[in-house]
């Protein structure tokens, strides 16, 4: 089994990483193979809306999201971190989850997702429902922690001294590791994933 942790900051080895390496360390203790894909420091635009990832499965943007959709279905669990802009997720990772969602999200129904959020003080907690959105509207189960997924400080180093925040990270490690073998035992036993009705889409204008 493997996770994909998608690192959101501009700063490829900064508080993000540290948070997410901390996850990933725990993972490989599980037994479960952890990846993580930096997005990089270059922007990352929002969805064009032209539908061209529809008839190719890729984004018709040429840069890192199309890397990440390449990986979806080689992967069991997704964990997404990023830091806090304004008490909300960086614009690049915004940018980069809306089109790598609307292209794959397909690859990542039921699959089990986790956020988590670093910051110099506040602000997590909206970012936090920010990113939770992507799992829920793509009918992924939300995996937590012992408290909210969060980190704090300015630095790595400084990461490395919230105690109670390192200690949440590795218990969302085990938290996914527990959950993606639950599934694959429901799956080895033969529960099947629910059924879907065609989508109904309802205007509020007519």
């Amino acid at each position: 089994m493997k996770v994909l942790l998608i690192n959101g900051s501009p700063r490829r080895e900064g508080c993000t990483h540290t948070a997410l390496a901390e996850i990933a360390a725990e993972l490989e203790k599980q037994g479960i193979e952890a990846q993580e894909f930096w997005i990089g420091p270059a922007p990352a635009g929002g969805c064009l809306g032209c539908g061209g990832c529809a008839k190719t499965g890729r984004c018709v943007q040429k840069d890192k999201v199309n890397g990440a959709l390449e990986l979806l279905d080689g992967v069991d669990g997704l964990i997404v971190g990023s830091p806090v802009h304004y008490a909300a997720a960086s614009g690049s990772v915004t940018g980069f989850l809306d089109r790598l969602f609307y292209a794959g999200g397909a690859a990542l129904r039921y699959k089990p997702g986790a956020a988590v959020v670093s910051a110099r003080r506040a602000g997590t907690t909206a970012a936090l429902d920010q990113l939770n959105k992507y799992f829920t509207i793509n009918q992924m189960p939300i995996v937590s922690s012992q408290y909210w997924n969060m980190v704090h400080g300015n630095t790595p180093d400084q990461v490395r001294q919230d105690g109670e925040g390192m200690q949440t990270m590795r218990q969302l490690g085990r938290n996914m590791a527990w959950m993606l073998r639950c599934l694959a035992a429901g799956k080895a036993a033969g529960v099947s994933l629910p059924e879907n009705e065609e989508k109904v889409r309802t205007n509020f204008i007519r």
